[in-house]
């Protein structure tokens, strides 16, 4: 693969729902450009962007696949981004580095869900976009329906079809060009090859319509064009290429193409646009790359996918990262299609490449000349929030599971890894099930280490209700010294702070030099409640009273009689479970605001507030941390994922008695 100029590069992303087509639409642009002598299938597991072994084993992309394709003098470097919605961070990362997006939309399932969401995206990052409707050779299929979905979902927007489907579904064989004004007739047989056949006359009434709809929306772009509309002249095939490439570029139209990748209907007609009409590259004055996606190879090593903003990039030259402060030498760079790498020379302004080994370089960082340091906007991704405790099933292997979830972390910003010091757990919290599901088959490819995840258990904490007096003696004669601790404490509820010890002895009952002792074995017995053995807070203590023996008493000795007394007297003072309570935020579409609502009150959640915010309605509500362990999927099924959520932790609260006893036994049960 030869090195491309910024005039000849184009960025482009292949985005949509699951299922639309995407990974084999770049399977069928790379085959129809020459690079591929036969198609690949995801069925089959032999696609160029889909070969990671979980991609291979669930069928579908879980990675960002760049996949850079050659037409006519232009490389396109397309990326290939999953479309499941636990992935979301990979189409995120991909959205920073590219300058369009091309809406894979199935003919049959039209705009799904995911499709929406990335939609909003595109829309906050003001970023050109165009929509290839595929599949149209699929029974059921429907151009038109399609169509009509998206003009009915984004009314504001400027949907401009440059084509028109001829035939339907089996006898789907062809497209007409709006502009052109000519017919495609493909061979059928999957080899790419088409007739141009004169404009038929059927569609001679739609064509001048479509062609005036496309001069009356993208003559906009152009003051010169727009004046010539204006004045009721007919604009020249060249003026309306002109025109429609300037109004796609300000973000003014978005056109409308059609095919089918399975059939390779379409696909150089979509190469020939994408050539034509993608803007090219911005690139800056100052030398400057950025890191879009890491990738922890078990035998390249550490791999980053960087998009250059200016200046070129060359094997063994020094990169500053000025995010790190760390600067450190550039190895062998080179171009990736799919897992095939093909060295280069240099990287030049605006296009996409890869390099391994940058110990100091991760995702979302700049890399630039020292002299001249830059850094870029990084990359915003999705915050995780479906958590599950994870322990190595074999026992010894802990250090090498935290090492290998420390690599991943590096090539996934999406997932956290944390230790609950409360509950002693392991935590790792990703996007979604499949998102976690993936993650621990990677752990046991890459790095062998083969897992055991759970819910994560709940931390739990006991108070009490009621104030006692207690005493707590520790008495012991084995010979020689023995040992004695004498107190009483005053135990009481607390709500000003979590713990206070005071002391109010009178005349010398307990020597000063074992107040901290006491304390001490106050704050060990607190560790463990009587309830159901989890810790105690709000609670505050004193030591009013005691005796001691000159002899035998010790330090250890009153520690162990603060111990006795209050354990005993957290008995008596009415002990009750805490539950942490949580503060949530969801915002989902008004249609389902009234199932969401039913289903955090069913959660023993009290509902705060509600709010528009555009399109969304955004809920409040406090609810038990307990209820919430799985609402990532639960959100995902009442909303058809198009629900969003963060939750931080409030306060504890008392649990309600109908549900503390059961909750006792079960909490009981589950530590032994």
């Amino acid at each position: 693969m030869k090195t491309y100029d910024t005039e000849n590069l184009r960025n482009v992303c292949l985005l949509g729902h699951g299922g639309a087509g995407k990974t084999s639409l770049a399977e069928a642009l790379l085959f129809t450009s020459g690079a591929l002598s036969r198609m690949g299938k995801v069925p089959e597991g032999n696609t160029v962007s889909d070969y990671l072994p979980e991609e291979i084993k669930h069928k579908v992309s879980i990675s960002t696949g760049l996949v850079p394709v050659e037409w006519q003098g232009v490389k396109v470097n397309l990326l290939d981004t999953p479309g499941y919605s636990d992935f979301f961070g990979e189409v995120k990362s991909a959205l920073r580095v590219v300058e369009c997006g091309v809406m894979v939309l199935c003919g049959v399932g039209g705009l799904e869900v995911q499709a929406e969401i990335i939609w909003d995206h595109l829309e906050e990052q003001k970023l050109p976009r165009l929509i290839f409707i595929n599949k149209l050779d699929r029974e059921n299929s429907n151009y038109e329906k399609v169509l009509q979905q998206l003009k009915d979902a984004y009314p504001q927007t400027r949907f401009v079809p440059l084509q028109i489907p001829i035939g339907a579904e089996n006898d789907f064989k062809g497209l007409v060009d709006i502009i052109e004004q000519k017919a495609y007739i493909y061979e059928g047989n999957g080899s790419g090859g088409y007739q141009v056949k004169d404009l038929p006359a059927e569609y001679a009434d739609d064509v001048e319509m479509m062609r005036d709809t496309l001069a009356e929306a993208a003559a906009e772009a152009d003051d010169g064009i727009l004046m010539k509309y204006l004045d009721g002249e007919s604009l020249t095939n060249e003026e309306l290429l002109k025109v429609t490439r300037s109004a796609l570029a300000q973000n003014l139209i978005v056109p409308v193409l059609c095919g089918s990748s399975l059939k390779n209907i379409g696909i150089s007609k979509l190469l020939d646009f994408l050539k034509d009409n993608v803007p090219k590259p911005q690139v800056m004055a100052e030398k400057a790359a950025l890191v879009f996606k890491t990738l922890a190879d078990p035998y390249v090593g550490k791999m980053s996918f960087f998009r250059v903003y200016g200046g070129k990039f060359t094997a063994d030259s020094l990169v500053y990262n000025p995010n790190k402060n760390a600067e450190e030498k550039m190895g062998q760079p080179f171009y990736l299609r799919g897992k095939v790498q093909e060295n280069t020379a240099s990287v030049s302004a605006g296009d996409l490449a890869v390099v391994a080994k940058l110990q100091e370089v991760a995702t979302g960082d700049t890399l630039c000349g020292k002299e001249k340091p830059v850094i870029l906007p990084g990359i915003e991704f999705p915050v995780p929030n479906l958590a599950v405790a994870i322990e190595p099933k074999s026992k010894g292997d802990e250090d090498k599971l935290g090492s290998a979830l420390a690599r991943l972390a590096e090539e996934d910003p999406t997932i956290r890894i944390s230790k609950n010091t409360e509950t002693k757990e392991l935590m790792l919290t990703g996007l979604g099930e499949m998102h976690l599901e993936i993650l621990q088959e990677k752990l046991a490819r890459k790095f062998g280490v083969a897992v055991n995840v759970r819910v994560p258990r709940v931390p739990y904490r006991e108070t009490i209700r009621k104030a006692v007096k207690v005493e707590g003696k520790h008495k012991k004669q084995s010979g020689g010294h023995g040992q004695y601790g004498h107190v009483w404490l005053n135990i009481e509820p607390l709500t000003s702070k979590e713990f206070e010890f005071a002391e109010e002895v009178f005349g010398g009952a307990v020597p000063k030099q074992y107040f901290p002792a006491v304390e001490k074995g106050v704050r060990e017995a607190m560790l463990e409640g009587v309830v159901a053995g989890y810790p105690m807070t709000d609670v505050k203590v004193t030591l009013y009273d005691g005796s001691y023996h000159s002899v035998d008493s010790s330090e250890m000795a009153f520690k162990l009689a603060a111990i006795l007394a209050f354990r005993k007297g957290a008995e008596q003072a009415k002990p009750i479970l805490l539950e942490p309570v949580v503060e949530v935020e969801v915002r989902v579409p008004e249609v389902f605001m009234g199932d969401v609502i039913g289903d955090l009150n069913g959660k023993r959640g009290r509902v705060m507030g509600m709010e528009a915010d555009g399109k969304y309605q955004v809920i409040r509500a406090q609810v038990p941390q307990s209820e919430m362990m799985r609402y990532a999927i639960d959100l995902k099924s009442l909303t058809q994922g198009r629900g969003h959520f963060s939750m931080k932790f409030l306060q504890y609260e008392e649990v309600p008695a109908k549900i503390s006893e059961s909750l006792v036994t079960q909490l009981k049960a589950s530590q032994n």
